[in-house]
């Protein structure tokens, strides 16, 4: 196992370890905020919302974060919550699902918004919820769910604690810069509200350098063709 990895389940050992009651319990903040539309295409879209983190906790390396989730990745959450729980714990329920929920109504999104807040707020009081990585990588990750569960899974390239980490990397020099941050273990805290999974930047980034390639192809092409010209003129 990757000395990540270990780094990851002897976190979440601690954080099982202190009690309720305990005088190591700390606070644990989260809000739920900032609802946005976001559009698929020209006829679906869908709203989803910021969840900000402050943790002053054994349980957190991450002690401050904020992602957005939308109402569809609750739901994925609170099932596999149970299902790792193996029935130990009763989960908190959601906001119902609402057949007539509109994009356009403000009290709808309030009332599914401070629902969303209200479960969370509930699983974090659960020390065995929290010794759950999939909680983690939801809250502190932008990863998608079956991406989130592949990497708690140990399956993918990078560890639960890496891709914590790299939430919010923002720009890198190069693909080995990408690839070389990834293999590094991931101790500091950091705040921000751009997240992205590690492999589609891998992916921007070659895209950009193909691009970036073929419009300097296109300016040397279009300077020779200005240099004909002008000596056709003389």
């Amino acid at each position: 196992m990757r000395e990540e990895s270990g780094k990851s389940v002897n976190q979440l050992s601690q954080c099982l370890s202190v009690s309720p009651g305990s005088s190591m319990q700390q606070v644990i903040s989260v809000w739920v905020r900032d609802p946005r539309i976001q559009k698929n295409d020209f006829w679906h879209a869908y709203i989803d919302y910021e969840i900000c983190l402050h943790a002053d906790s054994v349980c957190f390396t991450k002690k401050t974060s904020s992602v957005r989730r939308r109402y569809s990745e609750f739901v994925w959450l609170r099932q596999k919550l149970q299902e790792n729980s193996l029935l130990m714990v009763r989960l908190p329920v959601l906001p119902p699902k609402n057949p007539f929920f509109s994009l356009n109504n403000a009290q709808q999104i309030t009332e599914r918004m401070k629902g969303l807040q209200k479960f969370l707020e509930q699983v974090l009081q659960s020390n065995l919820l929290l010794s759950d990585s999939l909680l983690h990588l939801f809250l502190q990750s932008q990863l998608s769910a079956s991406k989130m569960q592949a990497c708690a899974s140990g399956r993918t390239h990078y560890s639960v604690a890496q891709a914590i980490q790299r939430c919010g990397l923002r720009r890198f020099h190069s693909e080995e810069d990408l690839q070389k941050d990834l293999s590094t273990s991931c101790d500091s805290d950091s705040d921000s509200s751009e997240c992205r999974d590690p492999e589609p930047q891998i992916k921007d980034l070659a895209l950009n350098k193909s691009a970036s390639s073929a419009l300097l192809g296109l300016m040397g092409t279009s300077r020779e063709e200005n240099i004909s010209s002008s000596s056709e003129i003389v």
